[in-house]
């Protein structure tokens, strides 16, 4: 395969609602909004089909306000609701930037975002339009995550992109331990048995059971998108006992 082409034709990323804060507190960093939408649009440029779940803890985070007398559904839909909001921010800076999008939602709010249909998807992803999901998976006490690798394999894609702030996956946290130990590959077992944080442990489990690659890469990082893309060595494998050459 030459150097320029890409390694994949069809990706989910999994893009968490933090990284739209940027340094801010709360909510979305314009700026930061703009350098990821930058990213994405580049990607599609390399006729890569292109799917994002994007979370909402930039804005709520239903499992963080259970001790603040919510009850566990009603916190999820509140975070479903503003993984929406992420969703529709997303959309509006890609479109900005010349690329067509589709909105789907697990959740019905059709004067917003097309309902979730598994084949229309596809069949926008085939048309060359970027499709976000939002709301999850439309149920309580389910992650992004677990949405992710849900849609991931629905869709028909060859990867999942987890896009953090950390370059990989630790041995244990590499903000509390210096001493951390960064996997350049790693079994969806090991991922497991060890209980790394990496993922909902749900969502390694359907990716295991439906041989869908994990690769957990550091986003902030310039052009570490379009790196993993083209098959680069970036980030931590998660699959099984032996990475694809």
């Amino acid at each position: 395969m030459p150097d320029d082409s890409p390694a994949y034709r069809r990706i989910l990323l999994k893009l968490s609602g933090e990284a739209l804060m940027g340094e801010e507190a709360y909510g979305i960093d314009p700026e930061v909004l703009s350098n990821v939408a930058a990213q994405l649009v580049s990607i599609h440029a390399l006729g890569v089909e292109l799917s994002i779940v994007v979370g909402g803890g930039n804005i709520f985070r239903g499992i963080d306000r259970l001790g603040d007398g919510y009850d566990r559904a009603s916190a999820d839909y509140m975070g479903m609701l503003a993984t929406l909001m992420n969703a529709l921010a997303l959309q509006n800076a890609i479109e900005a930037q010349g690329v067509t999008t589709r909105v789907q939602s697990a959740l019905q709010i059709q004067q917003i975002a097309e309902p979730y249909i598994r084949r229309r998807a596809v069949r926008h992803l085939e048309k060359g339009r970027v499709v976000i999901f939002g709301a999850g998976t439309g149920n309580p006490f389910f992650s992004t995550d677990t949405a992710a690798a849900l849609r991931a394999v629905e869709t028909g894609s060859q990867v999942l992109f987890k896009a953090t702030k950390v370059d990989g996956v630790y041995d244990k946290d590499p903000k509390v331990h210096p001493d951390a130990v960064r996997f350049q590959r790693i079994s969806y077992l090991d991922v497991i048995e060890r209980d790394l944080k990496v993922m909902d442990l749900t969502a390694v489990s359907l990716c295991r059971s439906n041989d869908m690659p994990i690769l957990v890469f550091d986003m902030t990082k310039s052009d570490t998108i379009r790196q993993a893309v083209m098959g680069r060595d970036v980030g931590t494998w998660i699959g099984p006992a032996e990475h694809p050459e």
